[in-house]
């Protein structure tokens, strides 16, 4: 079993950066395929960015790339979100997922069995 907790939102003005983690528990951190997911009021649960186990490859939706880097440190069993430019339509609850298996359909939050708390992320304009 794995427990995820994150860390780092707040409020920014746009423009602005976060840097969000997301600390595992568990010894087997490194096996699993790492997700970041976003809600905002009244919206569904979308992607913003995946990692696979290793590191090496990584995954983001259209509406961050370029903006926001993914990554981990299997070391300290820890995947971040650094979020550069922020805009205030990336004003929304941040979770962070665990998934097991390949980086297919890493984008389907359907497919991740771990979840954390969440963490609000607010962006003043």
């Amino acid at each position: 079993q794995v427990q995820l907790v994150e860390s780092g939102g707040g409020l920014v003005q746009a423009g602005g950066s976060l840097r969000l983690s997301c600390a595992a528990s568990g010894r087997t951190f490194s096996t699993y395929v790492m997700g970041w997911f976003r809600q905002a009021p009244g919206k569904e649960r979308e992607f913003v960015a995946g990692i696979s186990w290793s590191g090496g490859s990584t995954y983001y939706a259209d509406s961050v790339k370029g903006r926001f880097t993914i990554s981990r440190d299997n070391t300290k069993n820890t995947v971040y979100l650094q979020m550069n430019s922020l805009k205030p339509e990336d004003t929304a609850v941040y979770y962070c997922a665990a998934k097991s298996g390949g980086s297919y359909s890493v984008n389907n939050f359907r497919l991740y069995r771990y979840w954390g708390q969440g963490t609000q992320v607010t962006v003043s304009s």
